[in-house]
């Protein structure tokens, strides 16, 4: 008895400070979407320009996940967790000579070494929520866990709102000193995380991967045979590219619709949506007791597409309305678009779940997409389209993947 009591009060701290991690980038990710309308009005920059804020952003997510993956097996979660924490840490920094610099390219680069954090943190935190405890208690252990992250994304917008956004009209210096004090605390909470995680007592399951394997030969190349499987990586590609681009032109778009509104209000309307989307996450769960993944998904990634349409075609109250709503449908889409991909994969399933975590590059590539729409049409609504057609691709995937039948391996 004394051993198991002993072996819990490490685990105990070691799993409240890796549910923070939650927390923490969640409070990243989704201070990006402010910093687009901030940059935009700061350095004056067209859709294009103001969407490479996520291009470098989920740039850095794609070049590191498997280093940051191949450095879990060979140290650890905790190591990786801790590499993660101090390049977020020294990201943040940066935003204080960038903006002192008043430099576009000095913020993207920041913005660049936050999301290589990120890209350990991401990889490392959830198996190490999984591995601090039982087997039998792992699944609601993670679902604790992914709770704080919608919590620490509507945190991020709050503090965008409040401390980062200005009216039109505030001189450049008060707009680019807006950043630094807002990312400072950041920085120091982010590099205090990581002391404090370096100065716990982590039960020996984080500090090495029990479960690191041999790499299977030809992984890569059996992969790419795997034609379901490719088709949930290009769904996940496509959905997070939806999500981001929705999420980063809200303000905007918001903005555009209703000019009495103003970009600070607008982005409270951001947090709306974050709310909604944390409320889908809990309602999709409970459906999912009576109705399939797969299933569920097809609808509501066809009424997303339908939501983004609206929005295209109304503009105004409509279209602002229609954008918000379409969180709460998007809530599902990611962890269950990785599920059914890795679905019968076997000894395949990390490798291939690498090339999942790498898809999220479509936030960058679809999120500049829809700024270069805008700019091409003269407005913010025709960047809506991109969106829509991504979520019928993630609608055609579920489609798929019912016809061949839920439970058939991959």
């Amino acid at each position: 008895m004394a051993t198991v009591k002993a072996a819990s009060l490490p685990g105990r701290a070691a799993m409240v400070l890796t549910v923070g991690l939650f927390f923490l980038w969640g409070m990243a990710n989704n201070l990006n979407d402010v910093l687009i309308a901030h940059f935009r009005q700061l350095f004056r920059l067209d859709d294009l320009q103001s969407g490479l804020v996520q291009s470098a952003f989920y740039l850095g997510y794609f070049c590191f996940a498997i280093p940051a993956a191949k450095l879990m097996q060979r140290f650890g979660y905790r190591t990786a967790v801790v590499i993660g924490l101090v390049l977020y840490g020294i990201g943040a920094l940066l935003f204080w000579p960038a903006s002192l610099m008043l430099d576009y390219g000095v913020f993207l680069a920041a913005l660049f070494v936050i999301a290589s954090g990120l890209a350990f943190l991401e990889t490392a935190a959830n198996p190490m929520v999984a591995a601090l405890g039982t087997p039998e208690t792992a699944e609601r252990r993670l679902n604790l866990a992914q709770a704080f992250n919608p919590l620490g994304s509507i945190t991020g917008v709050a503090v965008g709102a409040t401390f980062i956004l200005s009216d039109p009209g505030t001189s450049v210096a008060t707009q680019a000193a807006a950043v630094r004090m807002p990312y400072l605390v950041i920085a120091l909470v982010v590099l205090g995380w990581a002391g404090l995680i370096l100065a716990t007592r982590f039960p020996a399951v984080a500090l090495r991967d029990p479960e690191a394997e041999e790499a299977v030969p030809g992984a890569f190349r059996a992969l790419l045979g795997r034609r379901r499987y490719l088709a949930g990586v290009a769904a996940q590609f496509f959905y997070v590219g939806a999500q981001v681009g929705v999420w980063s032109f809200l303000i905007r778009y918001a903005a555009v619709a209703l000019p009495a509104l103003g970009t600070r209000h607008a982005a409270w309307l951001l947090t709306g949506s974050l709310v909604l989307f944390m409320g889908g996450r809990f309602a999709g769960s409970a459906l999912m007791a009576r109705i399939s993944g797969a299933r569920l998904m097809l609808a509501f990634a066809l009424i997303d597409a339908a939501l983004c349409l609206l929005a295209v075609a109304t503009g105004g109250a409509v279209g602002v309305g229609a954008l918000v709503l379409s969180s709460a449908f998007m809530s599902i889409m990611y962890p269950t678009i990785f599920v059914l991909a890795l679905r019968g994969l076997g000894p395949l399933t990390k490798p291939g779940s690498s090339l999942i975590v790498m898809a999220i590059i479509g936030g960058a590539v679809l999120t500049a997409l829809m700024g270069l729409l805008s700019d091409w049409a003269g407005t913010i609504r025709a960047a809506m389209l991109v969106p829509a057609a991504c979520f019928l691709i993630v609608a055609l995937f579920a489609r798929i993947h019912l016809r061949d039948g839920e439970d058939v391996a991959a």
